[in-house]
């Protein structure tokens, strides 16, 4: 009996597992309920980018026929200029064919002339025979026709246009291509021919830094050979304060050497020590 006031006396929820099932079924409904809210909010946006897409489509296709018509209405006017160029072209052929076929004739007509003009004349004569005698007792002249040269045809022959049978005038001929080919002779062998000369570059010397270049440079232009030609000069640092001469002349080959401008040059020996060929050059 203890037990049992005991039980009564303390307070149990002898439902609670009941309780428990019902709260969780509470809970899953909710749970459910924005599952579909938050898949109909998804589905939203998903089908207005389907309609977006579907615009886009339409769109583009709007463009692609428009770009076809102009393409159409363009391939068009180029076939118009086309067809009229060809029409022009057709023109132009006609005309050149017209062209042609009358320079055809000119020139069939040219070679007619020219065919007739080639033809020799023939003159021809009838000549009469004697009366002959036929059975009926009738006399009847019979007539023969034959070529005969006429008297002017026969001076014409006679003459030579071109005075082939001339022996004057071949005389004349011969003596005159002699007499030219006589002149061209004179005339070639007065021609005069290719001289050979030669640059020559030359350093010349002195004794010392108290030599007279101006002097030094007198006594050398003073040197005249045949064939000699001086061109410019100048003075070239050697050392101590000494200087050389560095002169160029043009020389003709067949006639001065550099043997004979050194012999020349150092005659002058009170100005000059030595004289070498600095350069050489074929012109």
């Amino acid at each position: 009996m203890g037990s049992v006031d005991f039980l009564t006396q303390e307070k149990i929820w002898f439902d609670k597992p009941r309780f428990d099932e019902a709260e969780r079924r509470f809970y899953e409904r909710s749970d459910r309920s924005d599952r579909s809210d938050r898949s109909d909010g998804a589905s939203q946006p998903a089908q207005d980018v389907g309609a977006n897409t579907i615009l886009q489509d339409i769109a583009r296709a709007r463009e692609n026929i428009q770009k076809s018509l102009a393409g159409s209405i363009s391939s068009a006017a180029d076939q118009g200029e086309i067809i009229c160029r060809i029409k022009s072209l057709e023109q132009e052929n006609h005309s050149l064919h017209k062209v042609v076929e009358d320079l055809r004739a000119a020139l069939s007509k040219l070679d007619c002339r020219v065919s007739v003009l080639e033809k020799p004349p023939v003159a021809v004569t009838t000549a009469t025979t004697p009366a002959v005698h036929c059975n009926n007792g009738k006399t009847a002249q019979q007539k023969t026709s034959a070529p005969v040269k006429d008297e002017e045809e026969e001076e014409d022959d006679d003459i030579d246009l071109f005075g082939s049978s001339d022996d004057d005038a071949d005389e004349e001929a011969e003596q005159l291509k002699e007499q030219r080919l006589k002149e061209y002779a004179e005339k070639k062998s007065k021609k005069p021919g290719i001289i050979a000369k030669s640059s020559i570059l030359l350093d010349i010397k002195p004794w010392d830094d108290e030599t007279d270049m101006v002097k030094l440079e007198e006594c050398v232009r003073s040197v005249a050979v045949d064939g000699l030609l001086w061109g410019t000069s100048k003075l070239v640092p050697v050392g101590y304060g000494i200087k050389k001469l560095q002169i160029a002349c043009v020389v003709e080959d067949d006639k001065v050497g550099t043997d004979i401008l050194e012999e020349e040059i150092t005659k002058f020996e009170d100005y000059i020590q030595s004289v070498d060929v600095a350069a050489f050059n074929k012109i």
